[in-house]
């Protein structure tokens, strides 16, 4: 059910449903990294965090606080909002609750890219470029061995993940080739991490959000609706549907190889966030919004888990993700077995 605000000439239609999921989601990243940014080394209560946030703490909070594990967090959140969202795109034009950047193979593609600075050495800011350069490369590929008049989700998905296993062959060979302590590094960029991340990070992600979320939302919000009912029914309501695949397919991609640029290839957020995403608004159609709002609150809780669970060790995000996204992952197989799709 949806409702409509009118006020003169400017009507907004959303769903009750989904702006309370939304927020509920935001106000749970909201309190995780408020508690974050308190806990470590040097504990600091929350309502001192918000103080220092405002610029009221001591000279000591405000370096614990700003400097050291603030680029952490918003690094999480606008990964977990990155990659969930990309996600929504590629579920819905695919329309196949498998399709994600994992799946497809363009995670795999940004990490070779990385993988191929780590072999020939070179610094973090050309690790990162090369991530961008490989998932941005690799999806283009998929996209052109999948077009037959046209792209369709079936094929995408077989492209994708033979794609993908061809470049996780690939990873193998370069880490093998890469010098031991640069291999170390690599290993633990391709697991997902956000050790020591910073706001040059955080930054390059931040600006590609800024720009590519109005245009998602705002700009392709009802053309994206129009395309769930068909590519015919699409066309008929006025929808250019190739040239909206190919935009939103491209926005998907450079989002997912942003963020595996910013904290590695990090499984399964971007398959499980607009899953949750649906089931909290219980709409079957795109929630991209719901999706954005649900990728920040499950990556900063899986940030925040992988620094508390084993003491006086920090775990990889991508292994805490790894854990509980292999575990989504069997249950929707196994879910969709029984409804008769696989």
């Amino acid at each position: 059910m949806s409702t409509v605000l009118t006020a003169g000439r400017l009507s907004v239609r959303f769903r009750p449903r989904a702006l309370v999921a939304a927020a509920s989601c935001l106000l749970l990243a909201a309190a995780v990294s408020v508690l974050t940014l308190g806990s470590g080394d040097y504990p600091i209560s929350p309502q001192q965090v918000l103080r220092t946030l405002v610029g009221g703490g001591t000279p000591a909070e405000d370096f614990v606080v700003n400097e050291l594990r603030l680029p952490r967090v918003v690094t999480a959140l606008l990964v977990g909002a990155a990659l969930a969202l990309a996600g929504a795109l590629f579920q819905s034009l695919v329309r196949n609750p498998l399709g994600s950047p994992d799946v497809l193979g363009f995670t795999q593609g940004a990490a070779t890219g990385a993988l191929v600075v780590v072999v020939v050495g070179g610094s973090s800011l050309a690790l990162a470029g090369g991530a961008v350069a490989g998932g941005l490369a690799t999806g283009a590929a998929v996209c052109a061995l999948s077009w037959r008049g046209g792209l369709h989700g079936g094929r995408l998905i077989m492209v994708g993940i033979g794609t993908a296993a061809v470049l996780s062959g690939v990873n193998g060979y370069l880490l093998t080739r890469a010098q031991l302590m640069d291999a170390a590094r690599a290993v633990l960029w391709l697991t997902g991490s956000l050790d020591g991340r910073g706001w040059d990070d955080a930054l390059p992600l931040l600006v590609a959000m800024a720009v590519l979320v109005p245009v998602v939302l705002l700009g392709c919000g009802r053309a994206l609706q129009g395309l769930e009912l068909g590519d015919d029914t699409a066309t008929a309501l006025g929808v250019r549907v190739g040239r909206l695949r190919l935009l939103l397919l491209a926005a998907a991609v450079l989002l997912a190889a942003l963020a595996a640029a910013a904290a590695g290839p990090v499984s399964f957020v971007a398959l499980t966030a607009p899953q949750l995403a649906r089931r909290l608004t219980r709409s079957p159609g795109p929630n991209p919004a719901v999706s954005l709002c649900t990728g920040a609150a499950l990556m900063v809780t899986a940030d925040f888990a992988a620094q508390r669970l084993v003491a006086g060790h920090q775990l990889p995000v991508g292994v805490v993700t790894g854990l509980l996204g292999g575990g989504y992952l069997l249950w929707l197989l196994a879910a969709e077995r029984r409804a008769g799709r696989i």
